[in-house]
């Protein structure tokens, strides 16, 4: 069964490829601190991996980058905003995404289980059988240890884990602000199916495979 739907992701993929530090400017006023950390990230991505250029290299790490206040970083703020139905709020997000969904689809798939942990009770949003649809770029790993950080699942509380089947990750460690931790990114507007949910205590196990919906909900580069 198609998933209830907001808006598709379109208007990006009609913008030219544009510098880091172009791409950012329209974001200035939602994000003051952007230009500074942009800045740090391409001078941190002179030699990338992948074959990526300097700026869709910066692009994905700018992604992953964490400042204060949070509230406040590329990723929360560009992912609470595609979660959103507010497509027109992604108006000043469309060089950057150009930018960054370029870099990611230049980079191989990955057809593998990750992981991902969220410190809260999801479980009552997940039913066996039903097909859904994460709108926002999500953060995974190929190794379940990281997940007991803090930043992510941690060792207490309620907790939500999710093992996917992935067809289409995207392995972005090499180009990540954090290598270490096995990162893979789920592109915005992937489709799963629910395969299993399990509770032991405070955890939380959902299973889910990608699956693949009758139209891109993002459209690809050209």
């Amino acid at each position: 069964m198609w998933p209830e739907l907001i808006p598709f992701i379109r208007g990006c993929e009609k913008m030219a490829l544009v510098s880091l530090e172009e791409a950012v400017e329209p974001l200035i006023s939602i994000l003051p601190d952007v230009q500074r950390q942009a800045y740090v990230a391409k001078e941190n991505c002179d030699n990338p991996a992948d074959g990526l250029t300097q700026d869709e290299s910066a692009s994905i790490m700018l992604y992953t980058m964490i400042w204060e206040p949070v509230d406040e970083c590329l990723y929360y703020v560009l992912n609470r905003i595609l979660r959103s139905e507010g497509r027109r709020r992604l108006t000043p997000w469309h060089l950057f995404l150009r930018l960054f969904i370029n870099a990611l689809f230049r980079l191989p798939l990955l057809s593998t289980t990750v992981y991902r942990g969220v410190p809260l009770d999801l479980s009552m949003q997940y039913r066996e059988g039903e097909t859904i649809v994460w709108w926002g770029f999500s953060d995974c790993t190929t190794s379940v240890n990281v997940l007991q950080s803090e930043q992510f699942l941690g060792k207490t509380g309620h907790r939500t884990m999710f093992a996917i089947k992935s067809h289409s990750g995207r392995d972005i460690h090499r180009h990540s602000n954090y290598e270490a931790e096995n990162a893979v990114l789920l592109m915005a507007g992937t489709q799963f199916k629910v395969i299993s949910c399990l509770t032991q205590g405070d955890l939380h196990i959902i299973q889910l495979e990608e699956t693949i919906p009758p139209l891109p909900l993002v459209q690809p580069p050209p």
